[in-house]
């Protein structure tokens, strides 16, 4: 099981953690993301891009990250994973606009190597925890793949 990095993004303070990779084009994701923003979890989300399936997948991996370092990544998640119809660049500069966002810093960071070393290392990390579909959770060393199941939701409720 991936254990959590000092710089994961993330959410909650208490509970049992879950260790997520999603890939912000995914339907199953944003479903998945609805089921668990209510429960009482420590989430950590790493970027899963599938490419093959989610061509701007990336791209999104590298805009959250670029709010992230402007302070807003758990923002920035919600808003994509809020509408998925509207991905494509004019839609991610209103968000970050919305946000308050210095855009320009935006744009740079979007594109950086360093945003592109993050992602690209969460993607790693994944495959080498056997990652193969998003979205695909870790919790106390046991891998689910998919959107949770009633007896996942449960165990987390718990």
């Amino acid at each position: 099981m991936p254990a959590p990095d000092a710089d994961d993004h993330v959410r909650g303070e208490a509970g049992p953690l879950l260790i997520e990779y999603g890939d912000y084009e995914c339907p199953y994701c944003a479903r998945a993301d609805q089921l668990l923003a209510e429960l009482p979890v420590r989430r950590v989300f790493r970027h899963f891009p599938v490419v093959s399936k989610h061509p701007r997948a990336r791209v999104l991996a590298a805009a959250a990250e670029a709010a992230a370092l402007q302070g807003r990544f758990w923002e920035f998640h919600d808003a994509l994973y809020a509408d998925q119809g509207r991905i494509d660049d004019p839609h991610l500069w209103q968000r970050a606009e919305r946000l308050g966002l210095d855009l320009e810093r935006f744009e740079a960071d979007r594109r950086s190597q360093a945003v592109a070393e993050r992602v690209e290392r969460d993607f790693r990390s994944g495959l080498r925890a056997g990652v193969v579909t998003t979205p695909t959770f870790f919790l106390d060393g046991e891998r689910f793949s998919g959107i949770p199941d009633a007896a996942l939701l449960e165990r987390l409720r718990a």
